[in-house]
């Protein structure tokens, strides 16, 4: 038995609009994590197994290769590969799902589409501050994963039957990748009740686990080297520490989608490292990763300094810059934000 989190109201007006829909279209943020294609193919294979011929989950780029061994991923959409047909698909879709994504500007050039379609959305996501262009929008930040989400969300529908060893193993590795395979923001019982139900269902978690973090190209683990021996930057005054890798760097490892993904983790393993940062220098911006242990609040230095958000010990944003205005930014939030501090403050109140 698990906690009814989401308000009854909504959860049958989208089951409404599940029975009566067609043509479904799931979209899941840019630059796809485990949780957005983990909540967008468990959909997906759910709504199959509930008899629906027309689902099709869109991405707005690539996702990476240790993820395409997920049931369903090689009938995503790539909108970068085939924008005309994700956009005939969107405007043909009587329902839309927008799943991992708090807001149309995170899916980037698939906003406009999913805007104007006439299709009735659904928001399901655990991030902060969503925007109002759904017509049902369930968001819960205090959920581990938006895959978590969507177990509830069949699960409250009473189609818990319906949910096969497909969809079961893709809510689960959205799940783990979510929560660093739970080892943040997973403290919840209910979380492992989930897994129970889940492992019921079929699944091999300790090969999902493998699939996920074990499965990488020499290149990547050359390039995991060499940031760990060169590229880390601990600042002990502030219990923090930094990574930098410029396109170049980048170019130098023969970098594809997600090679540098879990890199923002690896200084959280030094001793007295509470507070992690990772700046990648793309073609058109500087992407940043931040991740915490304890009370520091990622979500409000992302904001603060990098246009982002997110959870409090998982964050993202975006900078406007060169890559070494980016580290003067990250340096100057240090100063303002201390970790220190914050960590004295947690403990006497």
């Amino acid at each position: 038995m698990i906690t009814k989190i989401i308000q009854e109201e909504k959860i049958q007006k989208a089951k409404k609009y599940v029975e009566k829909g067609e043509n479904f279209v799931i979209v899941t943020h840019v630059s796809p994590d485990g949780d957005a294609l983990g909540s967008s193919l468990g959909l997906y294979h759910f709504l199959m197994a509930y008899g629906k011929d027309c689902v099709t989950v869109i991405v707005p780029n690539e996702f990476p290769s240790f993820y395409k061994w997920m049931p369903g991923s090689k009938d995503i959409v790539n909108y970068e590969k085939y924008p005309d047909f994700a956009e005939q698909l969107i405007r043909d879709a009587d329902v839309i799902f927008c799943l991992d994504f708090n807001e149309p500007k995170r899916i980037e050039k698939l906003a406009p589409a999913v805007v104007a379609s006439s299709g009735r959305k659904i928001m399901i996501d655990h991030h902060l501050n969503p925007a109002d262009f759904c017509r049902v929008t369930m968001s819960y930040p205090e959920m581990s994963s938006t895959s978590e989400m969507v177990f509830r969300f069949i699960c409250r529908m009473g189609m818990f039957d319906l949910m096969d060893k497909n969809t079961a193993e893709c809510i689960y590795t959205g799940m783990m990748t979510d929560t660093g395979s739970f080892t943040y923001n997973s403290n919840k019982p209910e979380i492992y009740t989930i897994i129970g139900e889940l492992i019921k269902k079929g699944i091999d978690k300790d090969k999902i686990y493998r699939q996920v973090n074990q499965v990488y190209s020499e290149s990547r683990l050359r390039m995991m080297g060499y940031v760990l021996y060169e590229k880390m930057k601990i600042y002990p005054e502030y219990n923090a520490a930094l990574i930098t890798l410029s396109e170049k760097e980048l170019n130098r490892f023969h970098y594809v989608t997600g090679d540098t993904e879990g890199f923002v983790n690896l200084p959280l393993s030094v001793e007295g490292v509470s507070f992690s940062v990772f700046i990648r220098e793309d073609s058109d911006y500087v992407k940043i990763s931040l991740r915490s242990v304890g009370d520091f609040p990622c979500n409000q230095f992302a904001s603060a300094y990098f246009n982002g958000g997110g959870h409090k010990n998982a964050s993202g944003g975006e900078f406007y810059g060169t890559l070494s205005d980016a580290v003067a930014a990250f340096e100057k939030g240090l100063e303002e934000f201390n970790p220190n501090k914050i960590e004295e403050l947690n403990k006497n109140e």
